[in-house]
């Protein structure tokens, strides 16, 4: 017999309080029945004897402490998935919004999803080809990897999103099995509506999923929306064998939800104001990417993530270096210059692109030629810099061919159109066409078989 509580001992914010309750468990999906028969869902977050405090989804605003009934479900949130769901455009806590009808199916999926084995993980090999030349180049996707992309307010980080979306694809044998899942947080219905369009214009909508959660919706369904992506993703790897690649925007603006559950339950904050648990909490989202042994799907991950004040060091950018493999850090400096997509390849890398990239993957030639373009641009700028203090016609010949080749990777290889695809062949034939600007004695990362083949041709 299921018990209601008929009395609430506190609600602030969103979260409610309730006392002499003896057999909640930490996770378990509530509901909460308001006056007028409207129903909430929340979640046990925390439990002290027999006081249980509850995380309400759509908020406490309107309830009465009195007049409200609570029940327990004795299970955590679970979300139905069929194969059914791509195509489709769901809600921040997995609730269709398309106006296509409910997903019916005859197993429900715990949204916190399970424990890989570490020993049953498969080393992340093969690459994603983007389309993306500053990406597919020099900091490699790898099928199973974590990499993240780090932005500021104002930059193209949205486009950037949707354009990978749009050109993403896999070796042409395994392309049918290729679907993407993207997650939004906190996001402007403008932004929705671009990411909608975008899709259904280039026609990649039937190989997404999408679930929203706009900035007027509940801060608390921001919480629910990467876990709802990340049970759908492992849905779709783990038991139908698809490749997936899992986009979520913002994991700022989750973050900040965090911040804000975590005020409201009066825990000691950590570094500027975020709960000592963040580090954890991002893990347990990160770390659900990957390949395992006994199946032949894959979790491709990209999380975006802005930086207040473009800082580095802000707390979620720092965490998720640590968890990650890599890292693609957009530039306002080359966004100012109207470079699109203003990827600055210095502070931007793959750690498992060694592994993806080559004769058996992309070409021969990648890793040398990735290598020497990414020495040969690091050299630029100290170039630039030694430019600036005694300007540009004193530098000697050598240097200024290296000024030339930092303006030319910067228009031709950098900058590169919302709708232009680039394959890998052409982004690798562009990164030899800008080695020709230097002198062939500065080449010294690249075999010098590779140069008789590609250089000289």
């Amino acid at each position: 017999m299921k018990i209601k509580y008929l009395k609430l001992e506190k609600a602030e914010g969103p979260l409610v309080i309730i006392d002499d309750v003896y057999d909640a468990i930490y996770g378990e999906l509530v509901d909460i029945q308001v006056a007028g028969n409207e129903h909430r869902l929340g979640k046990v977050v925390q439990i002290d004897e027999g006081k249980v405090v509850i995380q309400v989804f759509q908020g406490s605003s309107g309830i009465s402490l009195n007049d409200v009934s609570v029940s327990f479900s004795g299970k955590p949130m679970e979300i139905p998935m069929s194969k059914e769901v791509l195509g489709r455009v769901f809600s921040g806590t997995a609730k269709p919004i398309d106006g296509a009808g409910e997903i019916y199916s005859t197993k429900n999926y715990d949204i916190n999803g399970r424990p890989m084995n570490p020993v049953a993980r498969l080393y992340p090999r093969n690459y994603i080809q983007t389309g993306i030349s500053s990406i597919d180049g020099l900091m490699t996707l790898i099928r199973g990897q974590k990499l993240p992309i780090f932005s500021g307010d104002g930059l193209p980080h949205n486009q950037l999103a949707a354009q990978i979306v749009r050109q993403a694809r896999i070796s042409e044998e395994e392309s049918s099995n290729f679907v993407v899942v993207f997650a939004a947080m906190g996001i402007k219905h403008d932004e929705a509506d671009f990411f909608r369009n975008t899709f259904e214009e280039a026609g990649v909508m039937d190989r997404v999923l999408m679930f929203l959660n706009l900035a007027d919706d509940p801060v608390m369904e921001r919480i629910i929306t990467p876990r709802c992506a990340l049970t759908a993703a492992e849905y779709l790897a783990f038991e139908n064998d698809m490749h997936v690649l899992l986009i979520m925007t913002d994991i700022t603006s989750y973050c900040e939800a965090l911040r804000e559950i975590s005020s409201a339950r009066e825990e000691v904050p950590s570094r500027k104001g975020y709960p000592g648990y963040l580090y954890s909490d991002l893990a347990s989202l990160y770390e659900r990417a990957g390949m395992l042994k006994d199946t032949k799907g894959s979790i491709t991950q990209i999380a975006i993530l802005t930086m207040p004040n473009d800082d580095i060091t802000h707390p979620v950018p720092d965490l998720t270096g640590y968890i990650t493999e890599g890292q693609i850090v957009l530039n306002r400096s080359l966004y100012q210059m109207g470079i699109y997509p203003p990827i600055n390849i210095l502070p931007s890398l793959s750690r498992l692109m060694k592994d993806g990239i080559g004769e058996d993957y992309t070409r021969e030639d990648h890793p040398d030629v990735a290598n020497q373009v990414f020495s040969s641009y690091s050299r630029v700028q100290e170039v630039r810099a030694l430019a600036q203090i005694i300007g540009e016609d004193e530098l000697s010949e050598v240097d200024q061919k290296y000024m030339e080749f930092g303006r030319q990777f910067e228009e031709q290889f950098a900058r590169q159109d919302f709708e232009e695809y680039r394959d890998i062949n052409q982004t690798l034939e562009l990164m030899w066409k800008l080695l020709r600007i230097l002198p062939e004695q500065e080449l010294t990362r690249v075999d010098s078989s590779l140069i008789e083949k590609y250089l000289r041709k």
